[in-house]
């Protein structure tokens, strides 16, 4: 459970995509009704390519250097759980779980597209040039590598209605529960292969504790980290050797 304090204050932290994203978020609870996200006191989004563990380990001591707090005054730890690749995955997970138990405090966990879903939904018409979410609802997408894509679909809530998935991107419109025509966030490199604009929308600190509900429906305990991987790791344990001669 997370501490009864006027403010706790939760680093939030994703590797499932290229990019690395991480931030201090400063939660509050609104008179007695449970907590609620309210500002982000720093973050940093650095492409990271294939080195999230050095990338990682660069910015946490910034983000708290930045937000004018030591590690001892963390209340709880958020981390992405994909989907992503395996190896970058893993990065984030490892190290949310690490810090978690260093410190003594919950590691809550919760699917990145989830977290992009509801950061879009949360920014939607609030600016000038904002897109509104459909009626229809919406769908994320991201890189999964090997000329693929993660992918899942949501309400005009942006409550998810379908996935995780990993495809081809061409093998998306095809399929009855993809959006045709709908609005597509996410990785804009899939436009072309998807046959419609997909719209900027990486993962952010801030929609990561926006989408844990442990962080906002009064400090529910955090429950297990499994990993969205999707699909088993390229490395695979060597086969037993074959006897050359007879037993």
């Amino acid at each position: 459970m997370l501490p009864r304090l006027d403010v706790v204050l939760a680093l939030a932290l994703d590797t499932a995509t290229a990019t690395v994203v991480i931030g201090i978020i400063e939660i509050s609870p609104p008179a007695e009704s449970g907590w609620h996200t309210t500002s982000v006191q720093a973050a940093r989004t650095v492409p990271s390519n294939n080195r999230h563990a050095e990338t990682l380990g660069e910015l946490i001591p910034g983000v708290l250097t930045e937000a004018g707090v030591g590690a001892p005054d963390l209340g709880a730890v958020v981390v992405g759980l994909g989907p992503g690749p395996f190896t970058g995955l893993r990065v984030g997970v490892m190290t949310a779980a690490a810090l978690g138990d260093a410190l003594g405090v919950p590691v809550h966990g919760v699917c990145t597209h989830d977290a992009i879903a509801t950061m879009h939904k949360a920014l939607a018409g609030s600016v000038p040039d904002g897109t509104m979410v459909p009626a229809e609802g919406f769908a994320v997408v991201t890189d999964a590598r090997r000329r693929e894509c993660y992918w899942a679909t949501y309400d005009a809530s942006g409550t998810r209605i379908g996935g995780p998935y990993v495809n081809r991107p061409d093998e998306l419109p095809a399929r009855s529960d993809w959006r045709r025509d709908g609005l597509v966030i996410g990785d804009p490199a899939f436009s072309e292969a998807l046959g419609t604009d997909v719209l900027l929308a990486p993962p952010d600190p801030m929609g990561l504790a926006l989408a844990t509900s442990g962080l906002t429906d009064g400090g529910q305990p955090a429950g297990p980290l499994e990993p969205m991987y999707l699909r088993r790791p390229d490395a695979t344990p060597p086969a037993p050797r074959k006897p050359v001669t007879p037993r």
